[in-house]
């Protein structure tokens, strides 16, 4: 019995069947067809429906297992970061074992990019990629379930309510996260629920209380059971932050109106956004495996925080948003106010602050 089938991203054997329900998805050939065909012939469903089912099925024969999907997304990712960033960059990963299993806790800007860009560092070490953590918020249309778990995606119910029903939803995500590790797979998962809207970055403790619930199971200290997980802090920087103004108008409603309710479809939005925007310099801080002395939940997120905080790497961006000018060239000073100024005046001072936030906390550890 399958005790995982629901959550879990999908097998080598299962990809095949994964691949044809994508084919037979008129919504998916059409987005296909939208972002690859002229617009004169995408909008014609007649031609361009069978036009797009036909090159994918042709290059699709060859994927038939979990690896040869990993590396389809590989080649896509490569194509998108030459297109949309200056460079990527990575530190830390000299310091893990490459044959080693370790759950990546890390900071949270960009939907899709961020575990992304986790696995593009790891796959150009020759490290096994991660599993990955998506809210089943995020599954509302087939095609994006079909694609999440091929891609080794595996799904936390956050739209669980009942306080019986949460408690087995968590407890099975506890599990297979512990029995992911104790196989040999490494877990990317976000540091709390959500992205960083306003460009502070902290881990809830709730995470952490829930990874412990299988550890209650085996009847295992805290501490001792969430060493034997190998946490390792992870943290993401991006020269110009995704769906920035985005964020800043949620913010925004929050402030004006008490709370911001998401449009249908506004994730996929804010996931093809975070896809085309210019990202400039990206560069992923990876930690080193947690080691120091802690009892409860809240003191090892202040240890993770410690380590997201430290290890964050500042651009010129963050340095400019903050008042300081001198880090920073005449080119990256002049490009950044020339964004700045295309952003509606209400959202200006928000939009600052999530580009601030990461080096006043910085400097003032």
């Amino acid at each position: 019995m399958d005790k995982y089938a629901d959550i879990r991203p999908y097998n080598d054997d299962e990809v095949p069947a994964a691949l044809q329900r994508l084919l037979d998805d008129d919504q998916f050939i059409d987005v296909i067809a939208e972002h690859n065909l002229p617009k004169w012939l995408a909008g014609w469903d007649l031609i361009s429906r069978p036009l797009v089912r036909s090159r994918l099925k042709k290059k699709w024969q060859s994927v038939t297992n979990v690896e040869a999907v990993q590396n389809e997304v590989a080649g896509y990712l490569s194509m998108l970061i030459e297109r949309t960033t200056s460079k990527v960059t990575y530190s830390g990963l000299d310091k893990l074992d490459k044959q080693g299993a370790y759950l990546f806790i890390s900071n949270h800007r960009d939907i899709v990019l961020d575990p992304a860009l986790v696995n593009w560092g790891l796959h150009q070490q020759k490290m096994q990629t991660v599993r990955i953590a998506i809210g089943d918020n995020l599954l509302q249309v087939p095609y994006i379930t079909e694609l999440m778990r091929l891609n080794k995606s595996f799904i936390v119910k956050r739209s669980a309510k009942a306080p019986k029903e949460m408690l087995r939803a968590l407890s099975q995500l506890s599990a297979y996260i512990y029995d992911s590790l104790d196989e040999g797979n490494s877990i990317w998962i976000a540091q709390k629920e959500g992205r960083a809207k306003d460009g502070v970055d902290f881990t809830d403790p709730a995470l952490l209380k829930m990874l412990q619930l299988n550890g209650r199971k085996l009847k295992l200290p805290f501490a001792e059971y969430v060493r034997q997980l190998k946490i390792v802090p992870v943290s993401i920087s991006y020269q110009y932050e995704p769906c920035a103004v985005s964020k800043a108008r949620e913010l925004y409603h929050k402030q004006q109106f008490g709370e911001y309710v998401k449009a249908e479809g506004e994730d996929i939005s804010s996931i093809i956004e975070g896809f085309s925007s210019d990202k400039g310099h990206v560069h992923v801080a990876f930690g080193s495996p947690i080691d120091e002395e802690f009892e409860t939940p809240e003191q090892l997120a202040e240890i993770i925080d410690q380590q997201i905080v430290s290890n964050y790497y500042l651009h010129s961006s963050n340095y400019l948003a903050a008042g300081d000018e001198s880090q920073s060239s005449e080119l990256e000073k002049n490009r950044f106010m020339e964004a700045l100024e295309q952003v509606p005046e209400e959202l200006r001072q928000l939009v600052l602050s999530i580009y601030a936030q990461p080096a006043k906390r910085k400097l003032s550890q």
